[in-house]
């Protein structure tokens, strides 16, 4: 059974920065992609900024230049900083994961998911 444990999140004024961290018990031979998932009330869930084995990152455009993921093969870990954060960013982050090589940022292409950390952000 896949685990992931997501931590990091709280409430920021407009332009605040939050980080995020997720560790994730995958365990493959092959690469897996790992990314962060958003959904506000009454939305539906989107991708955030996933990354591959290698390290290459992939953004939402409304996220671009503000949000960087990374991740630490060691510890099967994702971790997502978030500067210049707007009301509009507020929502209930999830980390998820999917074995593969090539990573997109569609969530039903993502079989393994934590529970999530709320996000606010106040104007």
């Amino acid at each position: 059974q896949v685990q992931l444990v997501e931590s990091g999140g709280g409430s920021v004024q407009s332009g605040g920065s939050l980080t995020l961290s997720c560790v994730a018990s995958l365990r493959t031979r092959g690469g897996y992609c790992m990314g962060w998932f958003r959904q506000a009330p009454g939305k539906e869930r989107e991708g955030v900024a996933v990354v591959d084995i290698n390290g290459t990152p992939s953004y939402a455009d409304s996220v671009k230049g503000r949000f960087t993921i990374s991740r630490d093969h060691a510890h099967n870990s994702v971790f997502l900083q978030m500067d210049s954060l707007r009301p509009e960013d507020t929502a209930m982050y999830t980390c998820a994961t999917r074995i593969g090589a090539i990573c997109d940022t569609y969530p039903s292409t993502y079989p393994y998911w934590g529970q999530g950390t709320q996000v606010t952000v106040s104007a």
